[in-house]
């Protein structure tokens, strides 16, 4: 199919043309001297300042110009005048660069009347085209088909963006740092593998042409870490991207990035006051202060967090008590006799005790936590990987932090014993041929792993996008993956 330009992009093509008589007009490279967000430090009289951008203003005007330009993380001021490079390079400025271009600019610092700080150009490169004119750069961009389709032109007109998306990689950071200085170690684990383990979710199936035979996408990377506490690791951690073949909606996505850690000789109450810790000193290094913004509301985080059992808390939202429901059968009918409409991909008939406790809870109970708790007490068969209570059998020693309506990190007391895990996952095995599509699969030769020996172990996942999401107070978890997966485009 024939491309149909605009009269832009054909001008601009021209233009293109132009430029390439007179230097090259993509070059190899420009050597800087400072960075965009460093040029506002810099005092006046300060000279051979170099630096480079894309253009995104311009006011052309006879004989001076003022130009901005912008990278991720700041933007400058140029003041060009055709004293200081001349009719012929002032010229080629004037009829040949345009909004969306980049240059590389030298020059001295000076403050403008209106206290600006701008470099006054004393020569420029020209390094690259921009076939394409930018969006209305006074508005931003506000589509959000475009927005997520086209993110490169988000972060380009955004300036929420681009302050998101480092936000994110400054929160990474400090994540791994605070890992670190708590003796863990990062691994990496499979992407593929044999069995969909890790979690109970609806795996993603695909080929594996050199071996012929099917494998899953990562649901998380969970046995394999454990493997590495059976090999010697006792602290160990990885940042994972993880894919579930399900649901789509403001605060969930089919593929995510994860971090799972696991201490060998630890309990999960020790976990709590970790990840507490954790956010706490994330929020201080990122904010100066232990305050959140939820729903354009302040919360202090300061405080000791609350822990409060999954029966308790559904009840509190309810009539239904999971301890006197405690079979499938009650809970379902229970269920239908308050007249409560559960959205689930799967039949509620189809699911297992656990996972239909899991289902009313996030219909009655989920949404109205705002304030960060720890949610404890989970059923057994919830959390196939997760070890039993010492006192109450039908629950796991297992928590989740849950901060407005969002479940932000999942972590348990690990099940270390490899004939009470190898039964489990025999029960998960015909679950899932029940048709509960979230169950899991037998994973013998993690059983197997386990049978040489573990210690005691407790682990947990958290959420980046949804702490992203709820730390920078974005609506669609969309707005704090860089380029999420989009339906393709109709070109028709």
């Amino acid at each position: 199919m024939e491309k149909v330009l605009s009269e832009q992009e054909i001008v601009r093509r021209g233009k293109l043309e132009e430029i390439a008589k007179v230097c090259n007009p993509y070059p190899e490279k420009f050597e800087r001297t400072h960075e965009l967000k460093d040029v506002k430090f810099l005092e006046d009289g300060f000279t051979n300042v170099k630096v480079a951008g894309r253009i995104v203003f311009m006011r052309k005007m006879g004989k001076l110009s003022f130009v901005r330009i912008r990278d991720i993380e700041g933007d400058c001021q140029l003041e060009l005048k055709i004293d200081l490079l001349g009719e012929e390079k002032y010229g080629f400025f004037k009829s040949l660069v345009d909004v969306g271009d980049f240059i590389g600019a030298e020059g001295e610092i000076f403050t403008t009347q209106t206290g600006e700080k701008t470099i006054r150009v004393s020569s420029f490169e020209f390094l690259g085209k921009a076939l394409k004119p930018l969006p209305e750069k006074f508005h931003g961009l506000t589509d959000i088909e475009t927005i997520y389709r086209n993110r490169y032109l988000d972060l380009i007109m955004n300036q929420e963006s681009r302050e998101r998306f480092l936000f994110r990689s400054r929160l990474i950071r400090e994540i791994r740092n605070f890992m670190d200085d708590q003796g863990y170690i990062e691994i990496e684990t499979p992407v593929l593998s044999s069995k969909a383990s890790g979690a109970l979710a609806k795996p993603f199936i695909t080929h594996h042409n050199a071996l012929d035979i099917d494998v899953y996408l990562r649901i998380a990377p969970e046995t394999y870490l454990k493997r590495a506490v059976i090999g010697g690791f006792t602290r160990v951690y990885e940042i994972a991207r993880n894919f579930r073949n399900e649901g789509m909606d403001a605060s969930h996505l089919q593929d995510f990035t994860a971090i799972e850690g696991y201490g060998a000789y630890l309990n999960y109450e020790d976990n709590i006051k970790l990840m507490e810790n954790m956010i706490k000193s994330i929020v201080m290094k990122l904010f100066g202060k232990l305050e959140i913004t939820v729903e354009g509301e302040i919360v202090d985080i300061s405080g000791e967090w609350e822990t409060v059992s999954m029966r308790d808390l559904i009840l509190k939202h309810s009539s239904i008590d999971i301890k006197e429901y405690n079979t499938k059968e009650k809970l379902l009918n229970k269920i239908k006799e308050e007249k409560l409409e559960i959205d689930s991909e799967t039949p509620l008939e189809n699911l297992g005790y656990g996972n239909l406790v899991d289902q009313l809870y996030k219909k009655v109970a989920r949404s109205k936590v705002v304030k960060p708790i720890f949610l404890t007490e989970h059923p057994i068969s919830l959390s196939p990987l997760a070890r039993a209570n010492d006192e109450d059998k039908s629950l796991t020693d297992r928590f989740q932090l849950v901060i407005n309506g969002a479940e932000i990190i999942n972590g348990y007391s690990e099940l270390v014993d490899p004939i009470e895990q190898e039964r489990r996952l025999i029960e998960q095995a015909s679950l899932k041929d029940s048709g509960d599509e979230e169950a899991m699969m037998m994973d013998q030769d993690y059983i197997s792993a386990m049978e040489y020996g573990m210690p005691p172990i407790s682990g947990w996942g958290m959420g980046i996008d949804r702490l992203v999401q709820i730390l920078t107070s974005a609506e669609n978890i969309r707005d704090c993956v860089m380029f999420p997966i989009m339906k393709p485009e109709d070109k028709r």
